[in-house]
């Protein structure tokens, strides 16, 4: 009884915080089965809201990414919170699981740097590049095949191919930073250090990772605020207010450009993003989801409702105009914060609209 008591007043001072009805409280613990997987509304909505601190940086750092392709950075920042906003609602309300979905980073740094740059795409191709990868993504996850894919994958090469992504985009901020330069020898050696762009980056670098390792909410972020805050009176970083009118869309909204559909390159690119896309969300499904019950005998539950929320994610970035929308790590923050539901990343969905 005292449990109870205790749950009762922890999710009425939860329904008073996040503005909720009474009378919806009965069915989000119904829809999302709070009680089975040992938690509450409150428990998921700290959930939510760690998760959303952890990943909110995309918000930020994808349009900069993408700008480097030729793409209107402020069209860029809105297709962004739209399309992780929608893409975790599907997640949370069809698939139930406490996973967030936003721009991939590395993905994106792959087709800004590699599709765009280095082939000669334009960004408008390489949108269309990612919708198709989508399509087939749907394909593949509503015929069970993408699903046996990754059943078959032995589950090192899982997180290898996570953690391969993660130095591709350490490279890529390290290059940006001047922290490495090109070499005719060794392709890449060490910049200058004294350089006031490296410097910062380096000191940003420190100052995340230490609060991080003290698992201090929203770390990443106050690291990054941290930094901006230093570099604006250096000329290092530009202010641009506060509060405003969102940036229109219409610069990358159904922007695709499907000319290129029956090159080979296209063909070489749409599988370069597909199999990034598959193996990095195996990653990140195995990561996030063996600490929440889902995963029994090494199988997920609901895998194909996840796999197809993923793959519509990915088509849906694409439209309105953003590189592949996947499946986020940073969720991991929000399971070890008591997340076990869907009600998880509908708290995300909200904080992202």
């Amino acid at each position: 009884m005292v449990k109870r008591a205790k749950r009762a007043k922890r999710a009425t001072a939860t329904v008073a915080l996040t503005g909720y009805q009474p009378q919806i409280v009965p069915i989000l613990e119904s829809y999302f089965s709070l009680k089975e997987h040992g938690t509450d509304i409150r428990t998921e909505f700290i959930a939510g809201v760690t998760t959303f601190l952890t990943m909110v940086y995309v918000v930020f750092v994808n349009p900069v990414i993408l700008g480097k392709a030729g793409m209107d950075q402020g069209a860029v920042f809105v297709a962004t919170c739209i399309a992780a906003a929608v893409s975790t609602f599907v997640m949370a309300f069809y698939a139930k699981y406490p996973i967030a979905l936003a721009p991939g980073m590395g993905i994106n740094a792959f087709f800004a740097f590699t599709v765009v740059l280095t082939y000669k795409y334009t960004w408008q191709q390489a949108l269309a590049a990612v919708f198709c990868s989508g399509a087939l993504f749907f394909l593949i996850s509503v015929f069970r095949i993408r699903q046996y894919v990754i059943d078959s994958i032995p589950h090192n090469l899982k997180l290898a191919v996570s953690a391969g992504v993660g130095l591709f985009l350490g490279i890529i901020a390290l290059e940006e930073a001047k922290v490495v330069v090109a070499q005719p020898a060794t392709l890449v050696t060490l910049g200058d250090l004294k350089n006031p762009v490296a410097i910062l980056m380096l000191l940003g670098f420190v100052l995340i990772a230490g609060l991080n390792y003290r698992r201090i909410l929203g770390g990443t972020l106050i690291g990054i605020l941290a930094v901006t805050v230093i570099g604006l009176p250096l000329g290092l970083a530009h202010y641009g207010g506060i509060v405003s009118l969102p940036p229109s869309l219409a610069p990358t909204l159904l922007q695709l450009d499907f000319s290129r559909l029956f090159e080979w390159t296209f063909v070489i690119v749409v599988f370069s993003i597909l199999f990034v896309d598959v193996f990095d969300n195996a990653g990140t499904l195995i990561g996030v989801t063996h600490r929440t019950g889902l995963m029994k005998d090494g199988k997920l539950a609901r895998m194909k409702e996840a796999l197809i929320s993923d793959s519509f994610a990915a088509m849906f970035g694409a439209v309105i105009g953003t590189s592949t929308t996947t499946s986020y790590i940073e969720s991991a923050a929000g399971v070890a914060a008591g997340g076990r539901t869907g009600l998880t990343a509908a708290f995300v969905g909200v904080c992202s609209s």
